[in-house]
């Protein structure tokens, strides 16, 4: 196919050999099926901040670090420059993201470069060797969404005890590879400690998933492993792998009103937000397909 102007100098620089086909193509970037040597890999291209339709990036850019002190200070006037350097600063979150949660044992695609907004990684596959569908595209028996959401949580743990929450943690965010679930689309994930809103996002995340696969296992509805692995995680006591269990001694004395009431809006939103996306997918698979 013919080469797309954002990968002509990675193919000219000799990291892509051959365009195979558009994988994808949503509101925040276009990724590819590219050959490199004799692997196959997903190349991923960020759109412009312009043309993305995120929202609300400043709350997931919260306690990201920035060792430049001119490019810190640049990123907190509204400048031209302090705007690109704040782009730039949020494209590399995904690349920094990958690798250090794949050295963390988190099941992300394995990065291989990132080249003037485009990133070079793993291509997920199934069992037959084709690209990996969404958790949103596939069924699964009673016993595959135990284990597959047990995999999950485990690596949301992971993903804590490294620094990190993922912030937009859905089953449009995760992969059904060859062996199991992969975590993709990290440009959000957030700072655990440096970020007000790390919490309620990992909450969130969790309940996605919990709901996405009680829909096959009713029996995860009843579980609270949001709420285990940040008690844990603010007592000092998560590291990875621990033995998890799903449950919380909650004290009703104690919870906050504004605090519920907040965590009750973000789960309608994030509902109203799965709609639109589902929606907006299947118009783009449609697009891609014809």
């Amino acid at each position: 196919m013919k080469i797309p102007k954002r990968l002509q100098p990675l193919v000219d620089d000799g990291l892509i050999d051959d365009i195979v086909f558009q994988l994808q193509s949503g509101k925040e970037a276009q990724v590819y099926v590219v050959r490199c040597g004799s692997e196959l890999r997903c190349a991923k291209i960020f759109k412009e901040a312009s043309q993305r339709s995120f929202k609300q990036a400043v709350q997931y850019q919260e306690g990201r670090q920035v060792r430049n002190s001119r490019r810190a200070r640049a990123m907190s006037k509204k400048t031209r420059y302090g705007q690109r350097e704040q782009e730039s600063a949020w494209l590399n979150a995904e690349v920094d993201a990958l690798y250090r949660l794949s050295d963390a044992g988190v099941r992300v695609p394995e990065p291989h470069g990132f080249v003037d907004g485009v990133l070079l990684m793993e291509m997920i596959v199934d069992g037959e060797g084709d690209p990996a569908p969404r958790l949103d595209d596939v069924k699964l028996s009673e016993e595959q969404a135990i284990e597959y959401h047990h995999r999950i949580v485990v690596d949301v743990a992971r993903m804590l005890c490294a620094g990190l929450v993922h912030g937009d943690l859905s089953e449009f965010n995760v992969l059904v590879g060859r062996e199991g679930p992969v975590i993709i689309d990290l440009p959000q994930a957030v700072d655990a400690a440096g970020n007000n809103n790390a919490s309620r996002m990992l909450l969130r995340d969790v309940d996605n998933m919990r709901r996405s696969f009680g829909r096959y296992a009713p029996s995860l509805l009843n579980t609270d492993y949001g709420l285990e692995i940040w008690s844990l995680y603010e007592a000092g006591e998560l590291y990875p792998d621990y033995p998890l269990t799903g449950t919380f001694d909650r004290d009703s004395a104690s919870v906050d009103v504004s605090d519920l009431l907040e965590v009750i809006e973000d789960v309608r939103e994030e509902e109203q937000e799965r709609q639109r996306r589902e929606q907006e997918q299947d118009e783009e698979d449609r697009d891609i397909s014809q």
